[in-house]
């Protein structure tokens, strides 16, 4: 059975990923407060202050108390700052399955290796530390770019949610469920293995 998700620090050549903590807010807001780009797909809306950041990140530190979701800082290594965030949530460890989401990051950082090691360090915390099965996104399903971006590693669609997610301003969207399995996994690393060598 897997090991179930607790606060820790994932170590790349790009990024840190460090449990999420209330000292991360100006940076996070430096890097994607009030950019309604970065925050369209998300449950909440762009902050347009660092105490209303503060607020959606205390929000998913009472999660991580509740023992409900372990939240990371994603750090620049070479700028030593919050650049974004990602989650662990939502873990059936009888069921081997674990969710990612929440995930963001300043748009600067879009399309780089950031995010590509981003990914690799948290699949292979859950698949290969933890001993999950199976990896789910729940993505809104007009949300294209990240969706693309899941299935470029071998992830794959399964399931969709009509009206699942609640947005900040009371509308719902349509989710997609995408799903990794174990049997994916050798070769989605090797995937964003060499896509970090190469990019």
């Amino acid at each position: 059975m897997p090991s179930t998700p607790v606060p820790t620090v994932l170590q790349g050549r790009h990024v840190r990923l460090e449990p999420l903590a209330l000292h991360h807010v100006p940076d996070l807001f430096e890097a994607g407060g009030r950019d309604e780009e970065v925050w369209r797909w998300l449950s909440a809306s762009a902050p347009d202050s660092e105490a209303e950041l503060r607020r959606i990140v205390s929000g998913r530190l009472k999660d991580v108390d509740a023992g409900r979701r372990v939240a990371f800082a994603v750090l620049h290594r070479g700028q030593g700052r919050a650049i974004g965030t990602t989650n662990l949530h939502s873990w059936h460890p009888t069921e081997g399955r674990v969710e990612i989401g929440g995930t963001w990051f300043g748009r600067r950082w879009w399309r780089t290796a950031v995010n590509t090691e981003t990914k690799l360090l948290a699949l292979t915390h859950v698949f290969d530390t933890l001993g999950f099965t199976t990896v789910a996104w729940r993505i809104d399903v007009d949300n294209i770019r990240s969706r693309e971006a899941i299935v470029r590693i071998g992830a794959h669609p399964r399931e969709r949610r009509p009206g699942a997610l609640l947005k900040a301003d009371g509308t719902r969207r349509d989710l997609l469920v995408h799903t990794m399995e174990r049997a994916d996994w050798a070769a989605a690393k090797a995937r964003l293995v060499d896509r970090l060598a190469t990019g």
